[in-house]
């Protein structure tokens, strides 16, 4: 028996990394898992090797319809949506005054644009059996939570872009607590630190993502990566496994009571620094 034995919920960007473990764990613990992710090959492969159930959308969340179709195949699945994991996202680093227009835009779109259009579409299968509930005087909660980031938090060189999409993506946590508090679902952020993937590996010719017909190189510098066990009081980068954690918590019944809030992954990296 798990804790969200019953329950349907969307992962975004679960074939890999912090998705994938977060897919993983929800599954564990009893929920029915839409598997999301670009390469349509690779959210099958994780979907095939989660032991519960699982249905996937391979497709681009950007795109027009994208996450419409994304909440449609849960419907079409299981008839229900519990809990919404707005993970997916890349990084394109690069100084302000050397940014594109696209390359700015491009981090809104995934990172702000593609989760309000996800909540927005799903909006009457978390509202609507929410209002029957409260007619009948029963209490049942439901999960959104965004995934921000230390670099939403505080802002980091290199990345404007993507601090500005991971700093909006906690305004719409907040918003949307204020709004949907009455309907039990409980809206919350993750801003996690250092955690070992793609986007933090080493930055090198085999890091490289295809995105929109595009190769993006991901990573960081090895010298930033070396100056971890400095920079976290806990000696070292967490793992997905540890993030997903955090984004279980949110997702739990032990978090009914916990709305409108981000939850900070970092190993202790900016305590009492961030919000």
């Amino acid at each position: 028996m798990g804790v969200l034995d019953g329950k349907v919920a969307i992962v975004t960007g679960s074939a890999r990394g912090i998705g994938r473990a977060t897919a993983e764990l929800l599954s564990e613990q009893g929920a029915k898992v839409v598997v999301n992710d670009l390469d349509v090959d690779a959210a099958q492969e994780a979907a095939d090797a989660i032991q519960g159930e699982t249905v996937v959308y391979g497709g681009d969340l950007t795109a027009q319809g994208g996450p419409e179709q994304l909440v449609q195949t849960a419907i079409d699945a299981w008839g229900r949506i519990d809990i919404i994991v707005n993970n997916a996202g890349y990084t394109l680093d690069a100084p302000i005054h050397k940014m594109s227009d696209d390359w700015f835009q491009k981090m809104l779109d995934i990172h702000i644009v593609a989760p309000f259009r996800i909540i927005r579409a799903a909006a009457p299968h978390l509202r609507e059996p929410a209002k029957a509930e409260r007619e009948r005087g029963e209490e049942v909660f439901r999960k959104i939570v965004n995934v921000s980031s230390t670099s939403g938090m505080m802002g980091n060189a290199g990345q404007a872009n993507y601090s500005a999409g991971k700093a909006g993506i906690v305004g719409l946590t907040k918003t949307l607590a204020k709004e949907w508090g009455q309907f039990k679902v409980n809206c919350n952020a993750v801003a996690f630190g250092f955690i070992e993937t793609r986007l933090t590996a080493s930055k090198d010719e085999s890091n490289v993502a295809q995105i929109g017909g595009e190769s993006v190189q991901l990573g960081i510098p090895d010298q930033l990566r070396g100056m971890a066990s400095m920079l976290i009081p806990l000696g070292r980068p967490g793992t997905p496994q540890e993030a997903a954690g955090g984004v279980f918590f949110l997702c739990s019944p032990w978090s009914n009571y916990v709305h409108g809030q981000v939850l900070n992954v970092t190993g202790g990296q900016f305590t009492g620094m961030t919000m």
